[in-house]
């Protein structure tokens, strides 16, 4: 049996609108945020996507696994490009210093030296909220979306039913694997096996996962299997197919994808007149 994410129905400006309607709409977003080195056009597109996750009806307490997940890849990449000024030399040619760190030791005669240049500085600041707005629009789309409409969903959007159905079971595979890893990480415990005190090099690591990664990767082909049984039976692909349940746009769908794609267009425009590029205060 397939798992799904932790969806249930809420009051939220997300599920208000069609899945369809919200899918173009992110994925608009999603390019005008890619179009943007500015911090200030990327701080608006922040607080929109911060807007839109308090407005989404999930507690706190649902995502916090990833919300914490979001924070310290956020921190942590922004933090190692400020750090080592790797892919902002991309974006501008010269640096401004507004501090210089030296560590008091040295490494074999070399001393670790920081400079902190106000160029890296807005760079850093400009991944950090490129990453939060990506990641905080993402991480709603299985918490709002009903699993049982995956299929429909990605049909509506005007792909074949094979790429349709394969999209669905993408989406149900994630949770699904994770339920089967923790069902045989307890089993496997209850037998004995001490997941804790795994030591050596990587190799003997890997070696001694084992127990856990051979019965998981077995059942997930075994279900894979079946479910391509399952198609076969029932004769998938041999003629179009006819879905259950139909989406139907409404009048606020048509309005939020219109306003998805002039946002595209503007920001589009934007970019190729030279507004949005990387910016600091001179």
């Amino acid at each position: 049996m397939l798992v799904t994410w932790r969806y249930r129905k809420r009051k939220s400006i997300i599920q208000w609108f069609d899945p369809r309607a919200w899918l173009i709409f992110y994925a608009c977003f999603l390019a005008c945020t890619l179009l943007f080195w500015d911090v200030r056009y990327l701080a608006v597109f922040g607080v929109v996507s911060l807007a839109i996750l308090l407005s989404s009806g999930i507690r706190l307490m649902e995502m916090r696994r990833p919300l914490m997940f979001i924070a310290l890849f956020g921190i942590f990449y922004s933090g190692l490009t400020f750090l080592t000024g790797r892919g902002g030399m991309e974006v501008y040619q010269s640096e401004h210093l507004i501090t210089r760190l030296a560590a008091g030791f040295t490494l074999f005669g070399w001393q670790p030296v920081i400079n902190v240049t106000l160029e890296k500085a807005f760079f850093s600041l400009g991944i950090f909220l490129r990453v939060f707005s990506l990641a905080s629009m993402t991480i709603l789309i299985p918490y709002s979306l009903n699993p049982a409409q995956y299929g429909i969903i990605f049909r509506g959007l005007g792909m074949p039913d094979k790429i349709a159905y394969a999209m669905d079971l993408t989406m149900r595979f994630i949770p699904t694997f994770g339920r089967d890893f923790m069902m045989t990480m307890d089993a496997q415990r209850a037998r004995g096996y001490e997941l804790e005190n795994l030591r050596g090099g990587l190799i003997n690591q890997v070696r001694k996962m084992a127990p856990l990664i051979v019965p998981v990767t077995i059942h997930a082909i075994i279900g894979s299997e079946d479910i391509i049984d399952a198609m076969d039976l029932r004769a998938f692909g041999v003629g179009p197919r006819v879905w259950l349940e139909q989406l139907h746009y409404k009048r606020r769908d048509i309005a939020l994808i219109v306003f998805g794609i002039l946002l595209f267009f503007v920001c589009g425009g934007l970019s190729m007149f030279g507004f949005g590029k990387f910016w600091v205060p001179l």
